[in-house]
């Protein structure tokens, strides 16, 4: 997926502790230090890891790796780790016994990597990546989100790609606005196709 940012690709996310991926700062660093290290930092509050130890980390990837209904990747921006991206059936994970699911709904996650370096649209060029992704999947009708009904930020993010607010719902870990994102209102808010 390419636009006028760069080049945005994804890859499973290996929770092993041995898996190792070059740091652009020098040494080795496994999926599970470098996911730690984005899901701690106060920019991903909502993320509800920000006292997360290493292991804790690694405990829930692994648990996801081993789950049949839900997947991680590590995002990739012009090929250096720069997001994280969770797909999951909503009917057997999350959002189980919670909504009227249709036919072709699947539910995402995403979270951007803190930097000192922020780039002006990026949010959005990764959110329209992970999209993409979503909806390359021919089996896919709509995008499910339940962010935290506190996170204007991605509310306006998720408006941006075409997502409709259904309803304020109460989840055990947090007040969620249930929205969802059709491939047409996608197509339409981005003006592609998929």
């Amino acid at each position: 997926m390419t636009n006028d940012l760069g080049t945005f690709t994804t890859r499973p996310l290996d929770p092993s502790p041995s898996s190792q991926l070059r740091s652009s700062r020098g040494g080795p660093i496994s999926d599970v230090e470098l996911v730690h290290s984005w899901v701690t930092h106060p920019k991903a509050s909502f993320w509800l890891m920000g006292d997360a130890k290493l292991q804790d980390v690694e405990r829930e990837y692994m648990a996801i790796a081993a789950h049949p209904h839900h997947d991680a990747f590590i995002g990739l921006y012009d090929g250096e780790p720069a997001f994280l991206m969770e797909r999951y059936n909503p009917t057997e994970v999350e959002l189980k016994g919670l909504y009227d699911a249709e036919p072709g709904d699947i539910g995402m996650h995403f979270l951007v990597a803190p930097t000192d370096t922020p780039l002006h649209g990026f949010t959005l060029g990764v959110l329209t990546a992970v999209m993409e992704a979503m909806f390359a999947d021919p089996s896919v009708r709509r995008v499910v989100v339940e962010p935290d009904v506190r996170n204007s930020a991605v509310h306006a993010l998720n408006k941006a790609v075409g997502f409709e607010v259904l309803c304020e719902m109460a989840k055990p870990e947090k007040n969620a606005l249930l929205s969802v994102c059709t491939r047409e209102q996608f197509a339409a808010a981005t003006g592609g196709g998929v």
